[in-house]
């Protein structure tokens, strides 16, 4: 806690947990301690389609940020793809967990690109039956400084705290309304879309490449990721294309999402 956020605001949260103003308050206290353009709440457990809990978006915003990132961009988010680490759980960077060619990457180019941020920190937070909550704080104009992002980071007990009790029952959105904690469905494995993806005409190594390409690696990290060279690599991707009939990692993006909602139209 900083001397500008105190016992009273502290005591506000508290007040409001299991209460629809909760996510208000906590902005509320994330705000006197820095300016923040957006601030947006999602759960997500497995490869299920991430639920969106809070936003404080104009409706011509949310389109980007929610519609269209629901719609399949989430599997090549750097945050999306820590929640499958249980070492993972505080507050970060995106840019800290984003891979080596994140920022040349697809999902940066095609996708992120249109938010037009400055940056985006996040606090992820651990709930019951394998859900991860995130909670993200986005700047338009600039980056946080370090100051700022150490304050937050000494919020970190409170807000796992809150939103950990306010959410704790949300697996229960994924799981279906005849869930019990006891034996809930399984959550969808996170490598299933890349593993699916052109299964009927790429070699399994080839739709290995084509994950770490889209996630944002380079040819090197690929290459030591997979255990081949970084030339080996390359010419999976030359192959990928041709089989794909594509000349361009923009087109292989498309690709993906493309497929990703046809497998949802045509159902399981």
């Amino acid at each position: 806690m900083t001397d500008r956020v105190g016992v009273a605001a502290a005591a506000q949260i508290v007040a409001h947990v299991g209460s629809d103003r909760l996510p208000g308050a906590l902005c509320g206290m994330l705000r006197a301690v820095a300016p923040i353009s957006h601030v947006v709440v999602f759960a997500y457990r497995g490869a299920a389609r991430p639920l969106a809990l809070f936003d404080d978006f104009p409706p011509d915003r949310k389109q980007i940020f929610v519609v269209q990132y629901q719609a399949g961009p989430y599997l090549l988010d750097p945050l999306y793809l820590a929640t499958s680490r249980p070492e993972v759980e505080g507050l970060f960077r995106l840019k800290d967990l984003a891979p080596d060619r994140f920022y040349q990457g697809e999902y940066f180019r095609n996708y992120y690109i249109q938010t037009g941020l400055a940056e985006e920190i996040a606090f992820l937070v651990k709930l019951p039956m394998d859900v991860t909550l995130i909670f993200s704080l986005m700047q338009k104009d600039r980056a946080f400084t370090g100051r700022e992002f150490r304050a937050f980071a000494g919020m970190v007990p409170l807000v796992n705290a809150a939103v950990g009790q306010h959410w704790a029952d949300i697996w229960q959105r994924f799981a279906g309304p005849s869930a019990t904690p006891q034996q809930p469905p399984p959550p969808g494995d996170l490598g299933r879309a890349f593993a699916q993806f052109g299964i009927a005409i790429l070699t399994p190594r080839e739709r290995e490449v084509v994950e770490y390409t889209l996630k944002g690696h380079s040819a090197e990290a690929t290459g030591a990721i997979l255990k081949i060279a970084p030339g080996t690599v390359r010419i999976h991707r030359r192959n990928i294309y041709s089989k794909l009939g594509i000349s361009s990692q923009g087109e292989l993006f498309a690709s993906f999402i493309g497929a990703l909602s046809s497998a949802e139209t045509s159902g399981p």
